[in-house]
């Protein structure tokens, strides 16, 4: 990705700028926007069915990633809570929150940061439901996408997950040197007026922020796996074992190691078309 000057890192700006670049260079046959309804199995063909009009396909790949179906667990009692529950995709600011008690639900980095934010202006409780794991201070993006690489190409040592779970950004370091980051386990359910943990004991909050991932969206994909629900389909590399015409790129680990990071599904990507390459050949 070309640099641009006075950026140390790549901006959301220059990200998509660089995506479309790449989409021209190559002369990519994007049709936008279009919205995909279902694939479903037509003959020896798949049958991807669209509110654009219908296509026919020998192999489909899916590559629709994980942001657009917030995660929240099904805690008992959260229809009962008259507070306000967000997810991480809804959260925009902290002042919004000046001045309430809020509990921050997530073991992860957008918990963290968010804690960080929201402890400054309220008064903030973290649960999650396993201990927090804090990477070294030293560890930033550059760190991370270089043992994902060197693990991705077969090499030894550690990998992400072994360095933790938390980037200690400086919001987070500071958020650790205030002394707030100290999460609670996870509570039991949640009351009309809070959260309940298993001993009984009661915490008041005006809202709760999950910060609990999300799913990946496989809807349009239901004729084709009716056991899917919400989860991971069951691949061989990225080609799916129920399907053998339908194959899954970019959805996380179980898709290709940092699948679902630009720096990752490249390899996943060129893997993937070398496959229904060979088999059409074939």
């Amino acid at each position: 990705m070309p640099r641009q000057e006075g950026e140390e890192f790549p901006t959301a700006g220059h990200v998509v700028d660089y995506l479309r670049a790449y989409e021209q260079r190559y002369e990519l046959r994007v049709r936008r926007p279009v919205r995909v309804r279902e694939v479903r199995r037509a003959g020896e063909r798949l049958a991807v069915e669209t509110d654009a009009g219908r296509w026919l396909a020998g192999y489909v790949i899916s590559a629709t990633g994980t942001w657009e179906c917030p995660y929240v667990p099904d805690v008992p009692g959260r229809a009962e809570f008259a507070g306000r529950q967000l997810h991480t995709v809804h959260y925009t600011s902290p002042e919004e929150f000046r001045g309430q008690r809020v509990v921050v639900v997530g073991g992860g980095n957008s918990a963290a940061q968010i804690l960080a934010e929201v402890s400054r202006v309220a008064e903030a409780t973290w649960v999650t439901v396993r201990p927090a794991r804090f990477m070294p201070n030293d560890v930033d993006g550059r760190v991370l996408f270089g043992v994902a690489t060197r693990k991705a190409a077969g090499g030894a040592g550690e990998s992400v997950s072994d360095l933790g779970d938390i980037v200690m950004v400086p919001s987070v370091r500071d958020a650790r040197d205030r002394g707030v980051l100290h999460p609670r386990p996870m509570f039991a359910r949640l009351t009309e007026r809070g959260v309940q943990w298993a001993d009984g004991t009661e915490q008041l909050c005006e809202a709760i922020i999950w910060c609990t991932g999300f799913h990946a969206n496989l809807t349009h994909l239901a004729p084709l796996l009716p056991g899917w629900q919400k989860g991971e389909v069951v691949t061989e590399g990225t080609r799916s074992v129920d399907e053998a015409h339908l194959y899954l790129l970019g959805y996380g680990d179980w898709t290709g190691l940092a699948s679902a990071t630009l720096v990752g599904v490249g390899r996943t990507a060129r893997a993937t078309v070398a496959d229904i390459a060979f088999r059409l050949r074939g």
